[in-house]
């Protein structure tokens, strides 16, 4: 199994430098950030530096979407920074949650992501793609490029979208009911348009906290610092729920029941731990979606994703353990699970 780090490109960014040298260097393949222009620094520019000071991280956007920059302008970045420090980068796309509704949009549809994917990828491997009727190719472009293509999804329709046409799942929770069911979506959409199933890159990511033992008190700051991450989730589910219903066969209730109890979002305080819009996450939640306890439970649990079809788990590190959790994975964690 691969290894990821995610953070937000909060200043200064030689720290978000700092941790993902940190993390290459404790085993982790990925080094992904958050891309919503307002909230945070451009992630383009720090991934320079990242690939500059590291020697074999890929990175890339979890995730960037084709709404906040023209799909050209994405695919040239992407391809300007694979042909300075080779084949390292992947383009992760979604709908643009946090970086369109800070804007003041809505978030893109998924005929306009499928769209984008086609183009940001043909373009980024040198070849010709279709710009609403003004075919264009990168001239620049060297033989062997490469840009795979990663979906975040959790809806019905996004799920048979990743399948078709992604080169990789993204998928934000680490429930391992809702994992199994995604993933088997995803892969019987791209089996039912004749493609290899396996073929599609399996990454799960998730807020990681490693605790010194068991006791409810440390479990219980551990959920603290992670409850977010169910804020954050309950964004997409409630999109969800409006469109499908509440109980709807087209999306699990073990997805949708817990936020009932939602009342709102200020992406001032998105994907920060301690952010007061989430406290309707109850903690059976932050213990399915998250990795949380001792090192003993973040590898039983990594086990069980692996064993799903989950080919990498990329650590969500916002909380006050950054570097204990990235040093944690490196020394105990990724061992014995690669073991």
């Amino acid at each position: 199994m691969d290894f990821g780090l995610v953070l937000q490109t909060d200043p200064p960014a030689s720290r978000v430098v700092s941790l993902m040298q940190r993390a290459e260097r404790n085993g982790f393949r990925y080094g992904w950030t958050f891309d919503s222009a307002v909230l945070w620094q451009e992630p383009f520019v720090i991934y320079s530096q990242i690939l500059a000071q590291t020697e074999r991280l890929t990175v890339g956007p979890m995730v960037t979407n084709p709404g906040t920059r023209t799909w050209e302008v994405t695919a040239s970045t992407f391809a300007t920074l694979n042909d300075m420090f080779g084949n390292r980068t992947v383009c992760g796309i979604g709908r643009g949650d946090s970086a369109m509704r800070v804007a003041g949009r809505k978030p893109n549809t998924l005929a306009r992501i499928s769209e984008a994917m086609k183009v940001i990828r043909a373009l980024g491997r040198g070849e010709e793609a279709d710009l609403g009727g003004t075919v264009i190719r990168f001239p620049w472009v060297k033989p062997g490029a490469e840009l795979p293509v990663w979906m975040a999804a959790y809806g019905p329709r996004a799920l048979k979208t990743t399948g078709e046409e992604a080169d990789g799942f993204i998928l934000q929770l680490a429930d391992l009911y809702l994992t199994e069911y995604m993933v088997k979506a995803v892969r019987d959409a791209a089996a039912a348009a004749g493609r290899d199933p396996d073929a599609v890159t399996v990454c799960v990511a998730a807020p990681a906290y490693v605790t010194a033992d068991d006791s409810p008190e440390a479990l219980a700051h551990a959920r603290e610092q992670c409850r977010w991450f169910g804020g954050m989730v309950g964004n997409h589910v409630a999109d969800l729920v409006e469109r499908y219903g509440e109980h709807s066969a087209a999306v699990p209730d073990e997805l949708t029941d817990y936020i009932k109890a939602r009342q709102g979002y200020d992406y001032a305080h998105h994907g920060r731990s301690g952010n007061p819009d989430t406290q309707f996450v109850p903690d059976e939640i932050v213990d399915r979606f998250c990795l949380v306890g001792p090192v003993e439970k973040h590898i039983e649990k990594l086990n069980a994703l692996r064993e799903l079809g989950v080919d990498q788990f990329a650590v969500y590190d916002m909380h006050d353990a950054q570097e204990a959790v990235i040093d944690a994975y490196g020394q105990q964690v990724i061992p014995a699970v690669n073991s």
